[in-house]
């Protein structure tokens, strides 16, 4: 990240994103009235859309009242086409969540429990209740929670109420990973060699793992989304994965049980979306790339895929579907497969419930997938035969979270939006978000903000949209990943298609830096910057002509303002001036005129650099006239001239001894602490568990020592950066 100090100049850039939903499929949504935000409520909250091509029939009668049990982005994006197909619709909520969107949205909601989920959106007993006090005729799960529990499917069916998914049946077979693998088998869908059964005990999951040969992945038969999944090199990682991974399992899906099978190094991670019905009909709806991840969760999809041509694609459908009949599967799911570099493509896992990324399916096909759910499980026959599937442009995802980028390329975040604005202005883009101005992202649910999707009538068009969406999204309050998403998207590797499930990694070896800035760039920085804040002078200039008691900033006659500017520890000297809204302005022997309405109340700046345009965002300004402003993810500080000068008189803080003490590092529940004071512990060993957002993360000593001091304890909410344990 650049720190950038203009010697009467200098600057931040960061990020930003933006809603909506292009063609084919395309919603334009107003989640509230800027006239009317303080009117927030249940009954009165507007949904506005208009669909290109996913039509509803109102003479096709499915249900009165549907409750969503799930909570966030994608509880309001089932209430968008509950409202367009005119079914009522029940929200239920933790009591943390109780001033959320998705509650708002709905038209009845229903408090579950306290924010632990374990407590709310996991518990059948309160949900079960919710749906008798308002006679919901069905449920419809989301992702995640309980849309995969068997369990939770056949108490609504005791009590005959829909589940808007598939039976249980296929709910068992799809959602045990190990049960799965076989049937895949027996439907001659190319597998991963692995163990056909449940894991016992470490122990054993060595002994499996030296069988099958290093690599290994260790997953959650039950589970999804990344969560008690983890890679094992060696017998020491396979012993701790399994802990883990087990942990989390229960944690995640109340089911603690673990496979284990041969871990295909740099694969790709692609996707197929399936549909069937109740009366045996199935398709395929292409498939998605999903190989942009971090910790096993994806953060950067896409439909089509670069890589598979019409053959594969066909091949990778017939299974899934030819999987999908095996089960008699009547719902929205997803087929997952990893691909090698030759186009082998073997079974991962298959999802019985909406996938998260669904949007891109939406816009390259048209379909509105939650309509085809709610219209299976009424029991209506698919609308569309496999010849009708379409692969119409092509829409890309990032997924916009609450994390710190720069730690582990994502560290959960937690906070306030104190600023949120979502870039729906632009064309081609769709946002999919459950929050608003004020919302809270806690350290209890999942850290995403938002699904941020363009679409194009190419990839070209796509990513460039993506792009400009990301300039244009506006967030303040909680740290972000937008300075990630933005660099995967522009990164040469990924424009061409040369990617896989390490991508991160493999670009980035040392951990996410932020944007490397080309000469041409630094420079068109310096010079926004010195304008920016020469525009600011000058506004209070004209203030203090009408206000004789104010004290010049500058003097009221300056042509030219001579700045002193330091970017990455290095001080250039800067000249601008200015005739109307463009400024000349000289920076290390080379002149650029900076063009803009310089509307300084603004959140978000457009900019034209010799003809270059160019999105800032203003992030804050101080009394003082130091600016802060957000360009192509690089966040700069813009300090006045005497400011830079007295900054080098200021004491460096002195670097903290980390291999002595051991910090959270982000926010999060202490799960366990394995040490107490007057241990002896060896460089590495495990001191502590934290839970973040439903992952658990093992901090380990940074020296060999004996333990000081221990300040958590096994159940503490601890914050980033606070004290956990100290050594000697």
């Amino acid at each position: 990240m650049a720190g950038l100090w203009v010697g009467m100049a200098g600057l931040v850039a960061a990020g930003r994103r933006g809603r909506r939903w292009p063609q084919p499929l395309m919603w334009s949504v107003s989640l509230w009235s800027l006239k009317h935000v303080a009117l927030y409520s249940r009954q009165h909250l507007m949904v506005s859309r208009s669909l290109c091509s996913a039509g509803y029939d109102s003479n096709e009668k499915t249900f009165d009242k549907i409750l969503i049990a799930n909570r966030g982005e994608i509880a309001c994006r089932v209430i968008k086409t509950c409202k367009k197909m005119g079914i009522k619709t029940v929200a239920i909520h933790s009591d943390v969540d109780a001033s959320s969107v998705h509650v708002k949205m709905a038209d009845e909601a229903v408090c579950v429990g306290p924010a632990p989920t374990s407590k709310s959106y996991l518990n059948m007993d309160a949900i079960m209740e919710a749906i008798k006090k308002t006679r919901a005729q069905a449920v419809h799960p989301g992702y995640g929670f309980l849309s995969e529990n068997k369990e939770f499917a056949k108490c609504l069916a005791a009590e005959d109420v829909v589940f808007i998914g598939p039976d249980t049946h296929a709910i068992q077979a799809m959602g045990d990973k190990i049960e799965s693998k076989l049937l895949a088998k027996k439907a001659k869908v190319n597998t991963i060699p692995g163990f056909d059964g449940v894991v016992k005990d470490a122990d054993e999951a060595v002994r499996i793992a030296r069988e099958i040969g290093y690599p290994v992945m260790i997953k959650a038969s039950a589970g999804g989304g990344g969560k008690g999944m983890r890679i094992a090199w060696d017998d020491e990682e396979t012993r701790d994965g399994f802990r883990f991974s087990s942990q989390e399992a229960a944690s995640s899906f109340g089911d603690d049980r673990l496979l284990i099978e041969k871990f295909i190094d740099n694969p790709r991670h692609i996707e197929i979306q399936v549909l069937g019905d109740k009366h045996g009909n199935a398709v395929w709806l292409n498939e998605r790339e999903c190989s942009i991840q971090r910790r096993n969760q994806k953060v950067v999809e896409e439909a089509p895929s670069i890589f598979l041509d019409s053959k594969t694609r066909r091949a990778m459908g017939e299974q899934a579907v030819a999987l999908a009949k095996a089960v008699k599967y009547s719902s929205a799911g997803t087929v997952e497969f990893l691909v090698d570099s030759k186009k082998n493509f073997y079974f991962l896992e298959m999802n019985t419930r909406l996938q998260v990324e669904h949007p891109v399916t939406e816009c390259i096909t048209g379909l509105d997938l939650v309509q085809e759910m709610i219209r299976v499980a009424k029991g209506y026959p698919l609308r569309h035969k496999q010849a009708d599937i379409p692969i119409n442009g092509w829409a890309v995802e990032c997924r916009v979270y609450a994390e710190d980028p720069y730690k582990s390329f994502g560290l959960p975040s937690i906070g306030r939006l104190s600023q949120y604005q979502e870039p729906i202005h632009l064309p081609g883009v769709r946002v999919d978000s459950g929050i608003q101005p004020g919302s809270d992202i806690s350290i209890y649910y999942d850290p995403m903000i938002s699904k941020l999707i363009t679409y194009g009538s190419d990839r070209t068009e796509a990513l460039k949209r993506m792009e400009d969406a990301l300039d244009n999204y506006i967030i303040r309050g909680v740290t972000h990943n937008i300075a990630l998403l933005r660099e995967v998207i522009i990164n040469s590797r990924f424009i061409e298609g040369d990617i896989n499930t390490k991508f991160l990694s493999d670009v980035y070896p040392d951990g996410f830096k932020g944007h490397k800035l080309t000469e041409n760039e630094r420079k068109q920085l310096l010079a926004i910057a010195s304008s920016l804040f020469v525009a600011f002078q000058l506004r209070a200039q004209r203030f203090q002509e009408h206000e004789t008691s104010r004290v010049p900033i500058i003097k009221p006659q300056m042509a030219n303002w001579e700045l002193s500017v330091k970017l990455h520890d290095e001080v250039h000297t800067v000249i601008a001036s200015n005739s109307g809204p463009t400024f000349s302005v000289e920076v290390d022997g080379s002149k650029l005129n900076v063009t803009s309405t310089w509307n300084l109340a603004s959140p978000l700046l457009s900019v034209n650099v010799d003809g270059i345009q160019r999105t800032i965002q203003c992030l804050s300004r101080e009394a003082g006239g130091n600016v802060s402003i957000q360009f192509l993810g690089t966040v700069v500080h813009v300090l006045t001239k005497l400011a830079a000068e007295l900054n080098k008189f200021m004491l460096e803080k002195v670097a903290e001894d980390t291999s002595s003490v051991l910090r959270s590092p982000m926010p999060g529940v202490v799960v366990a602490v394995s040490v107490k004071p007057g241990d002896m512990v060896a460089e590495g060993q495990e001191i502590c568990v934290i839970e973040a957002m439903k992952m658990q993360n093992s901090m380990t000593a940074g020296k060999t020592g004996k333990v000081k001091s221990v300040h958590c304890k096994a159940g503490d909410t601890v914050g980033e950066g606070d004290l956990l344990v100290e050594l000697e």
